[in-house]
């Protein structure tokens, strides 16, 4: 698959794998790991609890982004620049008016704002200003949505606790009829085991990775304002080409 995240698949197989084997090893069988019961309980009151803490759009919009993780969102930063030198050659050349033609090139609303304030001829701090607090805004949108999975990491373990509880609860309704206490037991000890294992195998790792693709799309962002700015200012282009790839290095 294009642009596939290898590390991050990998690391799941790794992490996974390793347990699996770990079970097998120990003498277990893997099949005694599957457990739909408590796997239900798990997943369903982990994804409720984050469902209560969040507002639907926040709650989607992470759930969206989980692809990030095995497939990360685009990072342009060679588009960006080049198209950025290119601006301020033209700028040099006719002035902030004549880049009104490149609108038609722009897909992205962020890219398009600061362009038209460039073309208006803001001043370079006022330029910053302005773009720098959509930046903010941008960032705090997404890493609310990404932390959606580390709130899920919290709580995985502390549900799996929970199912842990009702196995046992239905392990001691049962102590009189033997053929149903291995039932029990096995979704009290495997709940516990889905509930730590997705917190620590899954959930916050995926929050983690989600987090550092924000950080690398917020500094593209970033790159191009220091861009626009120098544009702004006159600047040389290979001094603005040298401060953009600065943030990609």
């Amino acid at each position: 698959m294009r642009g596939l995240d290898k590390i991050s698949v990998l690391g799941l197989l790794l992490g996974v794998g390793a347990i699996l084997l770990g079970q097998v090893l120990e003498g277990g069988h893997v099949s005694s790991l599957i457990q739909p019961t408590a796997f239900l309980i798990v997943v369903g009151g982990t994804m409720g609890a984050v469902m209560l803490q969040s507002p639907l759009p926040t709650f989607m919009a992470g759930l969206r982004m989980a692809r990030w993780v095995f497939v990360p969102p685009p990072l342009i930063a060679e588009d960006i620049i080049e198209r950025t030198l290119n601006w301020s050659l033209v700028a040099r050349r006719e002035g902030l008016l004549a880049l009104e033609a490149q609108f038609s090139q722009l897909t992205d609303p962020f890219h398009v704002k600061g362009l038209q304030l460039l073309v208006d001829g803001t001043e370079p701090g006022n330029l910053r200003e302005v773009l720098e607090v959509q930046i903010d805004v941008y960032e705090a949108r997404m890493k609310l949505a990404a932390r959606i999975w580390e709130s899920a990491g919290g709580y995985s373990p502390t549900i799996g606790i929970l199912g842990a509880v009702m196995g046992l609860i239905h392990v001691m309704e049962n102590l009189t009829d033997p053929s149903r206490l291995g039932a029990g037991i096995a979704v009290a000890f495997v709940a516990t085991i889905y509930g730590v294992g997705l917190a620590n195998l899954v959930f916050l790792p995926m929050a983690k990775k989600l987090l550092t693709n924000i950080a690398r799309l917020v500094a593209l962002r970033e790159m191009y304002v220091d861009g626009l700015v120098g544009i702004a200012n006159g600047d040389n282009p290979r001094v603005i080409e040298g401060r953009m790839r600065g943030y990609v290095q």
